[in-house]
């Protein structure tokens, strides 16, 4: 990671955060339940081959950044079922007859953990998926996946 420039660095983060929210969107639903695995699997692999398709990467690169992006996803799964139990303890906490602060300061503190713990998660897969491709990749890797979130909330 020390060779990576500053330039890169940055990007990587940027599309870190657009990954992040990219995975919160797959897991959400309004009942607050999560979407099919199955689909979102489906979902992954069609972001992720949008975004390649502009790279001359190679078959086994994309097999490699796809697998790690839907390891991170998985992964992920875990810490939606929990930012969706701390969402509903605090409502309750909040709705509770007599406000407790010590409770909701502590379920703030939880859930800042978790976002945390997220945004760890993805940096790294970011990382990894940033080193199997070469920087001329990577940049268009970027440049595809940054305008596909253009054109969904755009």
């Amino acid at each position: 990671m020390a060779n990576l420039s500053m330039k890169t660095m940055m990007a990587a983060l940027i599309a870190g955060s657009l990954v992040a929210s990219a995975g919160g969107v797959a897991f959400a639903r309004t009942d607050g339940q999560a979407a099919d695995p199955a689909k979102l699997e489906t979902r992954i692999d069609k972001r992720v081959d949008r975004a390649l398709n502009g790279t001359d990467a190679t078959a086994e690169q994309k097999q490699k950044v796809n697998g790690i992006l839907k390891d991170a996803f998985k992964d992920m799964r875990a810490l939606h079922d929990k930012r969706t139990e701390n969402r509903k303890a605090m409502e309750a906490a909040l709705q509770a007859p007599t406000i407790d602060p010590a409770r909701i300061e502590a379920i703030r503190v939880e859930q800042m953990k978790v976002a945390d713990e997220a945004s760890k998660r993805f940096t790294k897969a970011l990382e990894d998926a940033g080193n199997v491709l070469t920087a001329q990749q990577r940049t268009a890797f970027f440049k595809a996946w940054n305008e596909r979130q253009g054109h969904r909330h755009g």
